[in-house]
């Protein structure tokens, strides 16, 4: 139970939303890919509701709304010395995604994740959406990569151009040494000028492919960042012993990976009620009659947990198909709440 008075300052304090710059300043990459490793064991063990997501498309499928609920059991750092601050929570993410926004200088994925205290229902926290989100799918990856890439792999292909491409050069260089970085994109200027940049940030060269197999003809890790609706990574071109850390696409008829390459790869997930409704690149071979439920190797949480086999040999391909769940928004959150000062 929380103490009184710091649920005065709360009701106070939830009428302001916490900003994306103050979220970055709360939740740093390396400590969310501490706090999505907690999230996924708790996830395996049961003690996360994960419903699936509910999403509204507008009649033009131009943008949709979502909203993912979800509780958590006693969510917060384990080493927080206060114990009443890692009581349950509740919360959902309510979300709009607007790929077309880039071109009116707006992010593709906007929205509020509101945490609750899940003893007595009490508003804890508004948080913007955007930041949370950016952060905690990268660290999600990050974790996927630091458990099924090989030891050694240190080249890292990215497919897109987007906020995510960079967060997930920042969240794969936390759990791999990389040598070189190679982008691809659809616009070839947008993927030099992110290029450009980002070697002012990271001391190691960063590279432009012409094509998306160009990218990765030497990968050791992919990651498929994209707002295509098609596939952008075939099974022709994977070479072996990569890791994928497939991200950008979340509903049932859309991919960013085709039927070959999924089929190559040992598949892994977040959640499997997720993958089994939710994921383009697991429902459409399974449409075609070429993967069953049986063929998923298993959820991150259960290889963290040692309950499931990761990669068996240093040619084995390797696939964590991302959706990003609830949960991941409210460990996030409630990590953020747990350094927030009581006055």
């Amino acid at each position: 139970m929380l103490k009184i008075s710091y649920l005065q300052h709360i009701f106070v304090r939830i009428m302001e939303l916490l900003d994306r710059r103050r979220i970055a300043s709360l939740l740093p990459m390396q400590e969310c890919i501490s706090v999505m490793e907690r999230m996924f064991l708790s996830l395996a063990s049961g003690d996360c509701l994960q419903p699936l997501r509910s999403l509204i498309w507008l009649p033009d499928r131009s943008g949709l709304l979502g909203m993912m609920p979800g509780y958590a059991n006693g969510p917060g750092d384990p080493n927080t010395p206060d114990s009443t601050r890692s009581a349950g929570v509740l919360g959902i993410k309510v979300i709009t995604i607007f790929h077309g926004n880039g071109a009116l200088g707006l992010p593709s994925h906007q929205g509020v994740v509101m945490l609750f205290d899940a003893t007595n229902g009490t508003p804890l926290l508004l948080l913007d959406a955007a930041e949370i989100t950016a952060i905690r799918t990268a660290a999600a990856s990050a974790v996927a990569t630091r458990l099924l890439a090989r030891p050694d792999a240190s080249r890292l292909t990215i497919l897109g151009t987007g906020e995510q491409a960079e967060r997930h050069i920042e969240s794969i260089s936390l759990v791999r040494s990389l040598t070189r970085v190679t982008i691809w994109g659809r616009s070839e200027s947008h993927a030099a000028t992110l290029a450009r940049r980002l070697e002012t940030l990271y001391p190691i060269p960063f590279d432009v492919a012409p094509t998306a197999r160009d990218a990765v003809k030497h990968a050791d890790i992919v990651c498929t960042v994209t707002a295509s609706p098609s596939p952008v990574l075939l099974g022709d071109w994977l070479p072996a012993g990569v890791h994928i850390n497939a991200v950008g696409s979340c509903t049932p008829s859309t991919r960013e990976l085709d039927t070959a390459a999924v089929l190559r790869c040992r598949l892994y997930t977040d959640r499997y009620e997720s993958l089994f409704r939710e994921a383009g690149e697991f429902l459409i071979p399974r449409s075609e009659g070429l993967i069953a439920e049986s063929d998923v190797k298993g959820e991150i949480g259960e290889l963290l947990a040692g309950t499931v086999t990761g990669r068996c040999h240093p040619d084995d391909l390797t696939l964590f198909k991302s959706l990003g769940i609830a949960a991941e928004d409210l460990f996030s959150a409630k990590h953020i709440l747990d350094k927030l000062p009581y006055i």
